[in-house]
């Protein structure tokens, strides 16, 4: 039997459980998904939508169809995170990983237009490291 993850919104209105075994992993760093994190990339996994359940909140959920470029964002109406959704070809659930409550087991991991990538992001590769918020 596969061991389940769960995962919710910041204000936990929005729950939910899915298989953790995740087919793709991708870090995407299109224009439109900085938009959408307000960072350099999203983090998306990609899991089967028959082992995806609503725990509570499904109701609190708004999605945004962004016509372009045929992808979907999909939010808690209340805190405003990231949730997860089927996507539009109804093939998989799109979880950001960092909605999960425990640590994702995944397979094949990806950096997706990286072409748009921002290029402020490559300073945070070399950024100092403080466990907290720093001393001023």
């Amino acid at each position: 039997m596969i061991e389940k993850i769960t995962g919710s919104c910041l204000c936990r209105k929005v729950e939910y459980e899915i298989e953790n075994r995740f087919e793709k992993f991708y870090l995407c760093h299109c224009s439109q998904c900085q938009k959408i994190s307000g960072s350099v990339h999203v983090s998306n996994l990609f899991g089967l939508k028959e082992s995806f359940r609503w725990l509570s909140g499904e109701q609190d959920i708004k999605r945004y169809e962004y016509p372009d470029r045929g992808f979907t964002n999909a939010f808690c109406r209340e805190c405003g995170c990231g949730v997860p959704y089927l996507n539009q070809s109804g093939t998989a659930m799109v979880v950001r990983a960092g909605s999960l409550d425990g640590e994702p087991l995944f397979s094949n991991p990806g950096k997706i237009f990286h072409s748009e990538r921002a290029k402020w992001g490559a300073m945070a590769e070399t950024a100092r490291i403080f466990d907290k918020f720093p001393s001023e």
